[in-house]
């Protein structure tokens, strides 16, 4: 029996919903070449943000998932960490972006955006769905006080930022368009692993955002993006990129950094065969007319 408040269950139950049509009329083999921030990336399809590997899994495995981004020139997303592990990783994985949480401090903020900057990493983020704990009060995280953001605070963020700044756990048009407003980078489209339960899934608001913003920003997707076909059907709905979590998590642990190369490189090539298939040359050519509700 399906947890039926599970949003993770929901997210997957309107990903599986989802049909395509095929176009095979003048269709050509595709290309999955993309531009982010400046940089020509092989794939749409990236890690997703995952944190404290080290503690949930073994040691060395975040090590692992960097090496395993790099090997299949994916984009590499990393959770919260101390600096000496984004330097770490990043020395892996140049292409990385790192996710911050909303510290109540808001200098720490600050401080860990100076050191992202420091590493040369591609891009920062505010994962503004982590302020509260399951009973409504303040979260607290590694001894950290977590507060709501404003967007007023994310206005200096982004201002005060040499690096690209994204904002993680947009669920509306609401919040997308204040991020907008504060002068945001990027969204990306999460309720954060079930963290509220009933969340709409991501690709169900993904129109609606994808309108409102009219393509300034790129738009990322994560929660239940497990293979190539799930990729497929974000992009054609106007996502950038899509992020791959647990999976990912679950191929380190049986094969290390190959098991996550292999992975991200077989999505990969689901996505390319899904393309084809409907008569998608590039990514620019991606077409919401495509899925079927």
């Amino acid at each position: 029996m399906p947890d039926v408040g599970n949003s993770n269950w929901i997210s997957r139950a309107y990903l599986d919903s989802l049909l395509i049509e095929t176009r095979y009329m003048d269709a050509v083999s595709p290309t999955t070449d993309f531009e982010l921030y400046g940089q020509t990336f092989s794939s749409p399809i990236m890690t997703a943000a995952l944190s404290h590997l080290d503690h949930f899994m073994f040691p060395g495995a975040a090590e692992a998932l960097a090496q395993g981004a790099k090997n299949a020139g994916a984009v590499l997303w990393y959770g919260m960490a101390e600096d000496e592990e984004i330097q770490h990783l990043s020395s892996i994985c140049p292409h990385m972006i790192e996710i911050i949480k909303p510290y109540a401090d808001r200098d720490l903020i600050y401080k860990k955006i100076a050191f992202a900057e420091k590493c040369g990493l591609l891009a920062v983020g505010i994962d503004i769905d982590h302020p509260f704990a399951s009973d409504g009060s303040p979260d607290i995280v590694d001894g950290h006080e977590m507060a709501p953001l404003r967007t007023a605070e994310l206005a200096s963020i982004c201002q005060a930022a040499s690096l690209p700044v994204i904002v993680k756990g947009v669920l509306s048009a609401r919040d997308a368009e204040r991020c907008l407003t504060a002068g945001a980078d990027g969204l990306v489209l999460s309720h954060h692993n079930n963290r509220i339960e009933y969340a709409v899934p991501p690709l169900k608001m993904l129109p609606e955002i994808a309108r409102l913003t009219n393509g300034a920003v790129p738009l990322f997707v994560d929660c239940e993006i497990q293979t190539g076909m799930d990729a497929f059907k974000a992009l054609s709905l106007g996502a950038k990129g899509v992020c791959i979590g647990r999976p990912l998590m679950a191929a380190i642990k049986q094969n290390g950094a190959a098991g996550a190369a292999d992975y991200l490189i077989r999505a990969n090539n689901e996505l390319k065969k899904a393309m084809a298939y409907t008569g998608c040359a590039d990514l620019g050519k991606m077409d919401a007319s495509i899925i079927h509700c």
